[in-house]
């Protein structure tokens, strides 16, 4: 019927927006962190970080304003999803809306001490690297560091509910649902591990790292169950 078909383009409208929305937050994050912000830093090494940093000034300062845009893609993720959910579960649904936002929050927070940090760059190397400087710019990296891990925290319990509700709405395949589940509690212990101080080798957060990817894709041009 005329009604029903409304309805089904409507439906259609707002997984293709959904899809939208996880593909913009994966992009923007992969290129801020991976190629624009973590090319700049040396581990372990502040000099080194710091020399970078004060010779690359807008690759910093692009770095920190595309994880911005990926701050507020979070955001706008989280309300296509509690849009999408609300009607299933809308306790589950609010519980998983504001822990993406105190994830979007934190991300933004971390990525501001990148902006301190090329002020303290670029005073160390024009006064040739003093220790105290040295002293101020690794402290801007533990923070920056340190809340960029925090941020993971409430990105695992928010994904972990929401893709709880992805498999109650039947949008996706089971085993697409049951991946997002698995990857975002086990990146929640590793989170966890990684603030109380414990080394945690990076491929073990990569099962997840496609998934925003590919959910992303099958919602803009797959068919659904429901």
């Amino acid at each position: 019927s005329f009604i029903q078909s409304k309805e089904e383009k409507n439906r259609m409208k707002k997984h293709r927006l959904l899809g939208f929305a996880f593909l913009l937050q994966a992009v923007t994050a992969l290129f801020g962190s991976a190629v624009l912000l973590d090319a700049l830093f040396v581990d372990g090494d502040i000099v080194a970080t710091m020399t970078n940093i004060a010779a690359n000034p807008m690759q910093l300062r692009a770095g920190v304003l595309v994880e911005t845009i990926t701050a507020m893609g979070i955001i706008f993720l989280g309300m296509m999803m509690f849009r999408t959910f609300k009607e299933i579960n809308p306790k589950m649904a609010t519980l998983a809306l504001g822990l993406y936002i105190f994830e979007a929050t934190l991300l933004a927070l971390s990525r501001a001490y990148g902006l301190s940090l090329l002020h303290i760059s670029n005073e160390a190397i024009a006064s040739g690297l003093p220790e105290h400087l040295q002293s101020m710019g690794d402290l801007a990296v533990t923070n920056l560091n340190f809340l960029y891990t925090l941020h993971m925290l409430p990105f695992c319990g928010g994904g972990f509910l929401f893709y709880l509700l992805f498999d109650k709405a039947g949008i996706l395949p089971r085993w697409v649902t049951l991946w997002g589940v698995i990857t975002t509690g086990f990146t929640g212990v590793l989170t966890v591990t990684a603030l109380l101080g414990v080394e945690v080798p990076f491929f073990l957060y990569l099962p997840y790292a496609p998934f925003e990817f590919v959910v992303g894709v099958w919602l803009l041009v797959k068919k659904y169950k429901k």
